[in-house]
C-alpha cells in the first residue's frame, strides 16, 4: 500500500536534498533539514524589534508577524502565534527523551524550532525559532 505524501509535498514540488545544500548555508541546512539548534544567544534575530515579517530562510513562506514577537529570555526569536495557522505544521518530537512539539514550515517542510506552551500572551503559546530559520523582511 502506498503511503500519501505530506501535504507540504503535495502543494509544490520540494527540492531534493543536494539542491537544499546548494541553497543554504551550512548552519541553516544543519538546521532546517537536519533539526538541528543555534546556540542561544547567538542568532541575529534574537533581539531584533523592527517591524516586519518572518519569512521561512529556506522557502521564503511567512511565518510570523513582528508584532507577536516577544522577548522569552531563551535566546531565541519567541512568537506567541504564527501569522497563519496553516503556514506551520506541528509534530510530536520525541527526540532527547523528552516529548516536545516541532514547528516546521508548512510550506517546505524544513524545521523551525519547537512551541511550548509557556507563553505570556493570551495565546499561552511560546514558538521557540532558530534565527537562521528565518529570513527578516521590514515594513517600510
Amino acid at each position: 500500500m502506498k503511503v500519501p505524501a505530506p501535504a507540504f509535498y503535495q502543494m509544490k514540488q520540494v527540492p531534493t536534498e543536494e539542491e537544499w545544500k546548494k541553497k543554504l548555508t551550512q548552519e541553516q541546512y544543519r538546521v532546517l533539514r537536519e533539526k538541528g539548534t543555534e546556540m542561544a544567544f547567538t542568532g541575529k534575530y534574537v533581539h531584533n524589534r523592527r517591524k516586519g515579517m518572518y519569512h521561512c530562510a529556506a522557502c521564503g513562506n511567512e511565518l510570523f508577524s513582528s508584532g507577536t514577537k516577544f522577548d522569552s529570555g531563551t535566546g531565541w526569536p519567541s512568537f506567541d502565534k504564527p501569522k497563519n495557522r496553516e503556514n506551520v505544521e506541528l509534530r510530536k518530537d520525541f527526540s532527547h527523551g523528552m516529548l516536545r512539539t516541532e514547528v516546521l514550515c508548512g510550506k517546505c517542510g524544513s524545521h523551525l524550532g519547537h512551541v511550548f506552551d509557556d507563553g505570556p500572551s493570551e495565546t499561552g503559546q511560546r514558538y521557540c525559532i532558530n534565527s537562521c530559520a528565518l529570513d527578516f523582511k521590514e515594513k517600510k
